[in-house]
C-alpha cells in the first residue's frame, strides 16, 4: 500500500517481542505499611555496623554530663553514630551532613530513625561536640580498638609514628598582630563615635622585647632582599606564629613547610599497627611543634594501651623528623627498639680530634686536652655536652688560625647521647634497616592518604586543639571499624591424611598379580 513503510523481516520479530511501550506513573501516594529493616539488605554496611558494636555503654560514660531535669536531649549514641557518618561519608559539614542523613534509609535504621522522623539540628551536633569531654572520645576509641585486638587484627610489635599537617577553620586573611604586653589597648573609632575596647582577655600579647627583635630581623631582610625586579616589586607580609594569631582560632598555628605555602593548620601525630593497618593511637598538636619532641607524647600513651591487652611495643618506626638523641634514650629504656634514621648534621666523629672515653675528653691536633665543661640543652629537648680547652693552650698554639681564629679557645659541643645515635646509626645502615624504611613506607603513609581523602579528615570543621583531637579521633575510629567490617576471619584447612592399606589387602592384590602372570 502506499504510504506504508515495510520494515524488514528480522527488525518485525525484534519489535513484536519488545511489546507495548511502559510509563511510569508516580502518584506520591501514603503508604500504610513500611518497614525499615525490610529495606536495608542484611549486607548493608550500616546494618552490619549497627551489630558490630555494642553502643549502650556510651549513656553510662555521658551520664554525669546530664540534669535529671528539663527536656530529653540528643541521644548520645545518636550524636556519636551521626559524627562517625560524617567519617564515613567523608562530609565535613554538619549542615550536609544531616541533609544526607534524611535521604538515605540505611543511614536511618543505623541511627534508630523512622522515615517520619525529624533527625537533630546541625546546631544541636555542634553543642553536644562541645558538651562531650574529650575523655568520652577516647573511651569509644578503646572500644572499637579491643575489638580489633580481638579480631587479630593488632599485633603491638611494630608501629609505625608520623604526622600529617590538618587545615584549621580559619583564614591568613584574618590575623591580627599580637600587641606588646606592656602596650595600651587600641582605641578604635567608627563615623567618630567611641567603639568599646576589645577585653583583654581576648587580646593575645607577646613580651615587647620579642616583638622587637622579629621587626629588625624582617627589616634586615626587606634591605637586603631587592629581588631580581628591584624595589618595584611589593614588599613581603611576615607573617608568624610570633607577631600574628587568629582571632577566629586561637589555638591554630601558621605552618612553614618547604615547597608549600604558609597555612593555619594542626599537626595530626598518628601510629599505626604494622600488622593489619589499624590505627593504635592519633592525637592533635599544634602545628608549630618538631616532630621529635612530640614522639614521647604518643609512645607513652601507646605503650600503656597495647599493655592492657598484653601487647608489648618492640619496635617504632619513624622518619629522619623523628631523630632525636633523647628520643633514642627514651625508647631504648622502655625496651622498645627504634627504627629512626639519624639526621644528616650528626657525625660520629670530629676530624682532627680523638676521643678517649675512659676520661671523657677530647684531644686536639697539638695534643693539648678539651676536658668536659658542662651541659647545655638543645632546641629540642636534648642534653649537649660542652668540651673546652684552656686559654693558655690555644693562644700559644700554632693551629689557633685555623682552628679557633675568632675565639680564644677551642669549643666542642657533643651530643649526650653517643652512645644512643651510634647504635641507631648501626641499624639503619644495616639491610634490616632499609626494609624498615619500606616498612614505613607502606604501613602509615597510605593510612594517612585515606584519612585526608576519603574519611573528613581534609580539613576540622572545628575550633580549638580540643576540637581538633575529637574529630581525629572520630576520623580513626571510622576507619578502624570500615577494617574490622572487611575483615574475615581464616577458615582453618582441613587435612587429608592418607592412611596405609591393610595387610590382608595388600596380600589379595599380590595374589591376583601373580594369577595374572600365569
Amino acid at each position: 500500500m502506499p504510504g506504508i513503510v515495510k520494515l524488514p523481516w528480522l527488525l518485525q520479530n525484534v519489535v513484536r517481542k519488545r511489546g507495548m511501550q511502559g510509563k511510569k506513573l508516580f502518584l506520591d501516594k501514603e503508604v500504610a505499611r513500611f518497614r525499615l529493616s525490610e529495606r536495608v539488605p542484611p549486607h548493608n554496611l550500616y546494618r552490619r555496623l549497627a551489630e558490630l558494636v555494642d553502643w549502650s555503654f556510651l549513656h553510662d560514660e555521658t551520664r554525669v554530663l546530664y540534669s535529671h531535669t528539663g527536656q530529653p536531649s540528643l541521644d548520645p549514641v545518636v550524636f556519636f553514630k551521626l559524627v562517625l557518618v560524617g567519617r564515613l561519608e567523608n562530609l565535613v559539614s554538619d549542615r550536609r551532613l544531616v541533609e544526607h542523613c534524611a535521604l538515605r534509609l540505611d543511614i536511618l535504621y543505623f541511627l534508630g530513625y523512622e522515615v517520619d522522623e525529624e533527625l537533630p539540628w546541625h546546631s544541636t551536633v555542634s553543642r553536644t561536640r562541645q558538651l562531650f569531654p574529650t575523655a568520652v572520645f577516647e573511651r569509644l576509641f578503646d572500644h572499637v580498638f579491643a575489638q580489633c585486638v580481638a579480631a587479630g587484627l593488632v599485633t603491638g610489635h611494630t608501629q609505625a609514628v608520623d604526622s600529617a599537617f590538618v587545615k584549621a577553620n580559619a583564614s591568613l586573611e584574618g590575623l591580627c598582630e599580637k600587641q606588646a604586653a606592656d602596650a595600651p589597648a587600641p582605641s578604635l573609632h567608627v563615623a567618630g563615635e567611641p567603639v568599646p575596647a576589645v577585653p583583654a582577655a581576648h587580646i593575645i600579647s607577646r613580651p615587647a622585647h620579642e616583638l622587637q627583635r622579629v621587626a629588625t630581623t624582617h627589616a634586615r631582610y626587606l634591605r637586603n632582599d631587592s629581588g631580581p625586579l628591584g624595589r618595584s616589586r611589593p614588599q613581603a607580609r611576615l607573617l608568624s606564629n610570633k607577631t600574628h594569631y587568629s582571632p577566629a582560632d586561637p589555638e591554630a598555628r601558621i605552618s612553614v613547610k618547604p615547597g608549600k605555602a604558609r597555612a593555619l593548620n594542626y599537626l595530626c601525630s598518628m601510629a599505626v599497627d604494622e600488622s593489619k593497618g589499624i590505627v593504635s593511637h592519633i592525637q592533635a598538636d599544634f602545628a608549630d611543634r618538631r616532630d621529635s619532641v612530640l614522639l614521647e607524647s604518643i609512645v607513652a600513651p601507646l605503650h600503656h594501651r597495647l599493655l592492657t591487652h598484653d601487647l608489648p611495643v618492640q619496635e617504632v618506626v619513624a622518619d629522619t623528623n623523628y631523630s632525636n638523641g633523647l628520643n633514642y634514650a627514651l625508647l631504648e629504656a622502655r625496651g622498645i627498639t627504634p627504627w629512626i634514621p639519624v639526621f644528616g648534621k650528626y657525625k660520629p666523629e670530629i676530624a682532627g680530634f680523638t676521643y678517649d672515653a675512659d676520661a671523657d675528653c677530647f684531644t686536639c691536633l697539638a695534643g693539648k686536652a678539651l676536658p668536659f665543661k658542662s651541659f647545655d640543652k638543645s632546641q629540642d629537648g636534648g642534653l649537649a655536652k660542652v668540651y673546652r680547652a684552656s686559654s693558655r693552650d690555644c693562644r700559644l698554639c700554632p693551629h689557633k688560625p685555623t682552628c679557633a681564629p675568632r675565639v680564644k679557645k677551642r669549643q666542642l659541643i657533643r651530643t649526650a647521647y653517643a652512645p644512643n645515635y651510634r647504635r641507631a646509626l648501626t641499624r639503619q645502615q644495616s639491610r634490616q634497616g632499609r626494609r624498615m624504611r619500606q616498612l614505613r613506607q607502606r604501613t602509615i603513609e597510605p593510612v594517612f592518604g585515606s584519612l585526608l581523602q576519603h574519611y573528613g579528615l581534609r580539613r576540622v570543621n572545628t575550633r580549638g586543639r580540643g576540637s581538633a583531637h575529637k574529630t581525629m579521633l572520630l576520623t580513626a575510629i571510622a576507619f578502624n571499624l570500615k577494617k574490622l567490617l572487611k575483615h574475615q576471619p581464616q577458615r582453618q584447612a582441613s587435612l587429608a591424611v592418607a592412611l596405609p592399606k591393610p595387610a590382608v589387602e595388600k596380600q589379595i592384590l599380590l595374589f591376583w598379580r601373580k594369577r595374572h602372570r600365569r
